[in-house]
């Protein structure tokens, strides 16, 4: 599991884009037949990945790294599958999860087993795992079971469904959220005017994105913007301190997640587009 470093605004001021990519940027998600893990000091959200192919996928890593004697012990996890249709095994429980589904693992689960139902169309599981003070049950949930919304319209190149999965609505969990926005066609901005949410970070995964496309994604405080080159199955993480927004060559998917505080997605503080520089 690699490890990312909580890091101040006022350096990351003096970041090139080298420096910018290693603290934030995740290139590689997915691997087939392996486990990609990178744990970040915000907030200590795990993001990743499982692609099984040719065999089972297990969930685990160098526990010294988190002190405890299983995964789960003190964490829940957030599973959507953005391939072919997968089964997620849980304590022994089958759950298949197909192209788009979302599952949610509680806190003290032990055994968590990733599997492809057709090795020639992989499941591919991105995974977000939080702290958790609180075990709620391992529960299932889809797009069409969602609470969702649109947003934004065609005239400001950004029309948009938000489908919110794990939330205070939704899957219950002890702080991590998670859901799915999808653009329609024609459409390539998210999030615009952009927000912070100071009481949580952010991650988000880039999706269903032409190989010949990109998504430039912002981040930075209002004053002191960046910028992030994202491709398909890219993943980057957002400090409660900066934006999250993106502008790309066509339209995509993503997944965002966060950590923090509190679980209230309409906890914003937004931000004019007329102050940002």
């Amino acid at each position: 599991m690699e490890r990312r470093y909580a890091s101040h605004p006022n350096e990351v001021k003096k970041f090139d884009t080298e420096r910018l990519r290693e603290e934030f940027h995740i290139p590689t998600i997915f691997a087939p037949d392996e486990l990609k893990l990178v744990l970040t000091h915000e907030d200590r959200m795990i993001v990743g990945g499982a692609q099984p192919v040719t065999k089972e996928v297990v969930l685990t890593t160098d526990l010294k790294e988190l002190g405890v004697s299983y995964f789960l012990e003190r964490r829940e996890l957030g599973i959507i599958n953005v391939g072919g249709k997968g089964i997620v095994v849980v304590d022994g429980t089958e759950y298949e999860i197909d192209t788009k589904e979302c599952l949610y693992v509680g806190q003290g689960s032990k055994d968590v087993v990733f599997k492809s139902v057709d090795a020639a169309k992989p499941a591919k599981f991105y995974l977000n795992s939080a702290p958790a003070h609180q075990s709620y049950p391992t529960t299932k949930t889809t797009l069409a079971e969602s609470e969702s919304g649109a947003l934004g319209d065609i005239t400001n190149s950004n029309e948009r469904t938000i489908h919110r999965l794990i939330h205070t609505n939704g899957v219950q969990s002890a702080q991590l959220v998670m859901g799915m926005t999808q653009l329609k066609p024609g459409n390539m901005w998210n999030t615009m005017p952009a927000h912070t949410h100071p009481r949580r970070m952010e991650a988000y995964m880039y999706f269903d994105l032409p190989d010949d496309s990109v998504v430039i994604h912002l981040m930075g405080e209002p004053s002191e913007t960046r910028h992030i080159v994202m491709r398909n199955e890219q993943a980057v993480i957002s400090p409660s301190w900066s934006i999250h927004s993106g502008v790309g060559t066509s339209n995509y998917t993503f997944i965002w997640s966060m950590a923090g505080d509190n679980k209230r997605y309409d906890d914003m503080d937004p931000v004019s587009i007329k102050d940002l520089q």
